[in-house]
This record gives structure tokens, sequence and C-alpha cells, in this order.
């Protein structure tokens, strides 16, 4: 049995944060805003998995109201969304993320980030799709960076 799953995220670009994608930090004098470190491709890719999975989204596993993900590193969310799609019998057939953004350029930094997913999960790099584009000043990456995933799991 297979399942799909796609989520979408977007954050503004705000001075004094740093800047976080796929777990991997860019060198930026902008950084995303957020309650946690805004990590906007990880939190697209969590709301993916759990889409797939039926069970909601990021907001209603790791809700910004509660004071203990203020700050939080998304890639340790993450762990925990992948130990929570395994408990459910599933494991990853690949996941494909595009991260929409005006600035930075991100095309040096995408083998990095997926190295870091694919560590993440313990899948082989070749799962893992990472992509970067623009809107060409036309949406809502000319004021922050948005993300979108889409992933496909696999009954174990």
């Amino acid at each position: 049995m297979f399942r799909i799953g796609t989520g979408y995220d977007v954050h503004r670009l705000v001075p004094e944060r740093r800047l976080v994608l796929c777990g991997v930090e860019i060198p930026s004098e902008l950084g995303l805003l957020g309650h946690s470190d805004a990590d906007v491709a990880v939190h697209a890719l969590m709301d993916a998995i759990l889409g797939a999975l039926a069970l909601g989204d990021i907001g209603k596993l790791f809700p910004d109201s509660d004071p203990q993900y203020k700050g939080a590193d998304s890639m340790g969310l993450l762990y925990e969304v992948i130990a929570l799609m395994r408990s459910n019998g599933y494991s990853l057939g690949n996941l494909d993320i595009t991260i929409i953004a005006e600035r930075p350029k991100l095309a040096k930094h995408i083998p990095q980030m997926r190295e870091s997913l694919a560590a993440a999960f313990g899948c082989d790099i070749t799962r893992v799709s990472v992509k970067a584009t623009t809107e060409e000043g036309l949406g809502l990456a000319g004021e922050g960076i948005g993300a979108q995933a889409v992933v496909l799991l696999s009954r174990e």
C-alpha cells in the first residue's frame, strides 16, 4: 500500500534570524521568522508526511502556542515525525521538495540539504530531491521563502 502526501509552508524573511533550510544553515543577512527555527522546507516536508498518514499537520502536533517549541530545531521535530511514520508501519519511498526563494541563491547548498534529509530518514540520497526556484518577483517568495513537498510512503 502506498500513500502520497503534500505540504506547503511560507515564512517571512527578517533581520537578526538564522536562515535554515533542510537542516542546513545558509549564510544570509536575513533569516526566516517563526516560532521554531522556521525551516520552511522541513515544515512542508513534515506536513506532507502527516498528510499522507492522515494525521493532520505540524500545527496540530507541535502547536506554536506551546512554549516547548519556541526556537525548536525543525530537524529534531522531523525525527519525531519520521518515528511516527514508522510506528504507523510506513517507510519513505521518496520525497521531492521545491524551495521558492528570490534570495539568497540556493543551488550550491542543495547537495548538503539532500544529504541532511537522507541522513534523517536513513535512506539513500537517490530518494531525496530538493530543488530551488524563484517566482520572478511575482509571488509570496518576494517577501520570504516558501516550500512545497511531496512524499510517497510505502507500507513496510
